[in-house]
């Protein structure tokens, strides 16, 4: 059994899905392997809402994954994204993910 802030995980694939788990997570971390404003981001993901974009950067940046810039202090805000240490030791974990997806992919065409 592993404890992380009060919350107990069974097993390390629980620890890792509490991390990358859930529809959008895996899929803005991929997008942020490189430095991203918000917008470039709503645009590469057009079919994530604005306010579930907030919410699961808000929560990539509670765990430690990703840094939020503030690059102005006036209006409009320039914020950007990026991995941190810890967010960059999940790109090959999500490579083969994107690979396995992609594999998927292919399967479920030939049915």
């Amino acid at each position: 059994m592993k404890i992380i802030k009060n919350n107990q995980y069974p097993c390390n694939t629980s620890v890792t899905m509490k991390y990358i788990g859930g529809k959008w997570k895996a899929v803005i971390l991929m997008h942020l392997t490189k430095e991203k404003r918000y917008n470039e981001l709503r645009k590469e993901i057009p079919s994530i809402t604005e306010r579930t974009l907030s919410l699961q950067l808000k929560e990539l940046e509670t765990d430690g994954l990703i840094v939020r810039t503030v690059h102005t202090n006036k209006a409009p805000l320039k914020v950007s994204y990026h991995l941190t240490d810890f967010g960059k030791s999940l790109e090959p974990v999500l490579k083969v993910i994107e690979q396995w997806g992609a594999m998927a992919a292919k399967r479920t065409l030939c049915f």
